[in-house]
């Protein structure tokens, strides 16, 4: 059940009221068999478990997952289309671990290669999507390791487009932290891509093979994401399930087996949906606060966010016990753009910092005219 705090809107110091209940805090998070792993709460980012989650490791198959943001980028960008034929070239063919067996020589859709990387795991497919959209293999890792820095995974680099090496490369990491932010980019930016996620199996001429997460079978509110593996990187999988409207990202990372890496995602899918609440802080377009605007045509602007404020909190904990606290980013220039990052909202739990989210702008604000820029100017001395 989602639950709706509503706010009283102070300039830097938010109060919450707090319901009836009492309760403590969530049981310790469990320590899994494994070499890192994080659980995230997709809405928000809120991180509800984690080990190791900033340990470089091999993410192997799990590369997949930027391989596939970066084709549905291109197919949002009219640059690649669905039924577009890829004719194999030797090096995806040649390219050995999980494959869709595609002949050099053949031709393929992208929409065929898409479910052969997603549902199959095929590295070949993953080869000929990265020269289809890259021009070669190398330079589609460049962009891939472009593309993780822009989203804030400052932890990834890959160096192929499939995750899979014939030994050991040290040079080719990621982190649980950073496969769950890109999870979530992937769900946010292309919806669409999670049917192929969830789906258990694909037959490509005449062979048919079975989605490797055992998820989609073990638990009906999974449909995703990814498993990967390696004699370096050990089993992982990147996990995704929604229940009552919610939705949860696991990454475990260095498992010893495929039960293992199941079970134990099973472990952490359990305890974040079994031992937090949902809590709807504010609502979309809600003016969390109005901030002061320099050379604009208004001097303030409204802020807050543009989908639904959800955080998990422990289950039934008392709201006595939480602050949010505004701060906003001062000098704020004009002109102001509906969607920019203007302020950050903490959130405190026993006046313990329990999780940091951007604050957006809700609406435009012009550049003043110049004697307002000018009158402006002469504040800005004196603040």
């Amino acid at each position: 059940m989602l639950h709706r705090i509503p706010a009283l809107i102070l300039t830097f110091l938010l109060l919450l009221p707090a319901p009836l209940v009492r309760a403590q805090t969530a049981p310790a998070a469990p320590v899994l068999a494994a070499d890192a792993w994080i659980l995230t709460d997709y809405a928000t980012g809120q991180v509800l478990a984690e080990g190791n989650p900033d340990k470089r490791v091999e993410p192997a198959s799990l590369t997949k997952v930027m391989t596939a943001y970066l084709t549905y980028s291109a197919l949002h960008q009219g640059r690649i289309k669905p039924g577009q034929q890829v004719t194999i070239s030797e090096r995806a063919w040649r390219t050995q671990g999980s494959r869709t067996f595609l002949q050099v020589g053949s031709q393929a859709t992208v929409d065929d290669l898409l479910k052969g990387m997603i549902i199959q795991s095929g590295n070949d497919a993953s080869v000929a999507l990265a020269e289809t959209i890259g021009g070669s293999e190398d330079a589609f890792a460049q962009m891939m390791t472009r593309q993780a820095q822009a989203l804030g995974m400052n932890n990834t680099r890959f160096l192929n487009a499939s995750g899979y090496f014939d030994g050991p490369e040290p040079g080719h990491y990621s982190t649980a932290r950073d496969l769950a932010r890109l999870a979530a980019a992937l769900i946010r930016d292309f919806p669409e891509s999670h049917a192929l996620h969830a789906a258990r199996e694909y037959t490509f001429h005449g062979i048919r093979q079975f989605n490797r997460n055992r998820l989609l079978w073990l638990d009906p509110s999974a449909d995703g994401l990814k498993t990967g593996h390696s004699q370096a990187a050990g089993y992982c999988l990147i996990g995704t399930a929604r229940r009552d409207g919610r939705r949860l990202i696991s990454v475990v990372l260095g498992a010893a087996s495929d039960d293992a890496r199941t079970q134990e995602s099973l472990r952490l899918l359990n305890y974040g949906f079994l031992n937090f609440d949902p809590i709807r802080l504010y609502t979309r377009d809600q003016v969390v606060s109005r901030l002061k605007v320099f050379k604009g045509a208004e001097g303030r602007v409204r802020a807050g966010f543009t989908q639904d404020f959800v955080i998990s909190l422990p289950r039934g904990v008392d709201m006595s016990r939480l602050r949010v606290q505004l701060s906003s980013r001062q000098p704020l220039l004009a002109p102001v753009h509906k969607g920019d990052a203007v302020g950050t909202l903490r959130v405190l739990l026993d006046d313990r910092a329990y999780g940091e989210y951007p604050v957006v702008a809700l609406e435009d604000v012009d550049v003043a005219g110049i004697i307002g820029r000018a009158w402006d100017s002469l504040r800005l001395w004196f603040e």
